[in-house]
């Protein structure tokens, strides 16, 4: 009887050796561009099974040479032939053609694997960036896999790429950390950032005596030619307080309690989305240079390609509403941030959550459609989360939201709509 236990528990143990599971990271080149899916590959002693983006996977693995069948839901089928080395598969895939599905299409492939979560508890992670991206870039290689309920510890330069010891480290144009890939996240999900912690890690900061020119009347425009000049403040870490470097003036006395924040926060921008200047906003985040990205708050973003790929940067000791300087207070940081993860819940806009109000920033080209994409997302998340009709969020908007001015220096500006928890706790939530 010991025997025949110990006979099936090592036969139970060669069948599980025998099936691995894995998560892989789909690159198709077509003609010239990149899209990604996720793959998911069950291989029982070479038989394949799985996913690819929710359609039906079937093939086997010889060796090193990988042959699976996609099924898509309308019956069209894509065979992928690959090598298999390690942690990648390098091949070609027979597809439909695009225009006319009588026809079939050659492209290049590649995937890589997503490591497995590790044993325990959600980890803390530090890490030490080595470059920098000055784009919001869906092809760029992740620095680091993380998993939801991960913290990492890291650091930023500052806009124009200078770091905490006060050497240049990469290029100006506010050159981001990461990007981060978060294991789970796919298209449809929503990110959520906790930032935990900002610190500044050194003495001052660069800013500019400048108003930008929307900001401008025709008055103040012919006093305004000489501004643009380089300003450096000090920063009394131990105080808290930072002032302007003067020679004597009015602002002498000035000292200022620093308010670290992030200007840059972002995931990838989605499908057909060329990386995207660490200067520009959109759904996906990016240089939003919204003064409540602060600590203790959380961000909320749409996920957009897999893995959400997350990028911060642009750090300010201080920034006033709108970034109205053009710059805010540049400085480096050292960041501590965890992510989670709403799966299935897609939402259109960014989204902030501090202890006491629930923010939507609307970014556009204009402040009038920045505020109808502010206004707009409001509503969506009343719907979604409180469960109110469109009568109901007007009525709530028009006695009590407030609307502030996010970000007038980019090419896009930023309009905040915001509403206090307080009122909202006397709503039943729509959902758990």
């Amino acid at each position: 009887m010991r025997i025949l236990a110990l006979w099936l528990c090592l036969a139970s143990q060669t069948a599980l050796a025998a099936t691995e599971n894995a998560t892989w990271i789909v690159r198709t080149t077509m003609w010239g561009n990149n899209s990604y899916a996720t793959l998911t590959l069950s291989d029982a002693d070479g038989r394949l099974s799985g996913s690819l983006d929710g359609d039906k996977v079937d093939g086997e693995k010889a060796g090193d040479t990988v042959r699976f069948t996609v099924t898509d839901r309308s019956g069209n089928r894509s065979i992928f032939t690959a090598k298999a080395t390690g942690d990648t598969m390098i091949g070609s895939t027979d597809a439909p053609d695009t225009n006319d599905r009588a026809a079939r299409a050659i492209h290049g492939f590649s995937a890589r694997r997503v490591p497995n979560r590790p044993n325990g508890p959600p980890r803390i992670v530090d890490f030490q960036p080595q470059d920098y991206s000055n784009s919001f870039d869906p092809h760029r290689t992740p620095v680091l896999t993380i998993w939801p309920g991960d913290t990492v510890r890291t650091t930023t330069v500052d806009s124009g790429g200078v770091d905490a010891a006060g050497k240049t480290r990469a290029l100006y144009g506010n050159p981001q950390t990461g990007p981060f890939f978060v294991a789970g996240a796919q298209p449809g999900d929503t990110l959520v950032i906790r930032i935990n912690r900002l610190k500044l890690s050194r003495d001052y900061a660069d800013s500019l005596d400048m108003i930008v020119r929307r900001a401008q009347g025709t008055s103040l425009a012919p006093r305004a030619t000489a501004l643009g000049q380089p300003v450096r403040w000090t920063i009394d870490r131990n105080k808290g307080v930072t002032s302007p470097d003067t020679q004597g003036g009015r602002l002498r006395d000035i000292a200022l309690p620093v308010r670290p924040m992030l200007g840059g926060l972002a995931v990838a921008p989605g499908y057909d989305a060329p990386p995207i200047s660490a200067g520009d906003t959109g759904s996906f985040g990016g240089n939003m240079d919204f003064n409540e990205v602060v600590e203790g708050n959380s961000v909320l973003l749409p996920v957009q390609q897999p893995g959400a790929l997350l990028y911060l940067g642009d750090a300010h000791a201080l920034q006033g509403d709108g970034e109205m300087a053009q710059y805010g207070l540049e400085t480096s940081m050292a960041v501590e941030f965890t992510v989670d993860l709403i799966k299935g819940k897609a939402i259109n806009t960014p989204r902030v959550e501090s202890p006491t109000q629930i923010m939507v920033l609307g970014q556009a080209g204009s402040l009038d459609e920045a505020l109808r994409s502010a206004t707009t997302g409001m509503v969506d998340w009343l719907a979604q989360d409180y469960g109110l009709t469109p009568s109901e969020s007007a009525q709530l908007l028009g006695s009590v939201v407030k609307l502030e001015i996010a970000n007038l220096a980019g090419r896009s500006v930023g309009v905040a709509a915001k509403l206090d928890k307080q009122i909202l706790a006397r709503i039943k939530p729509s959902k758990p």
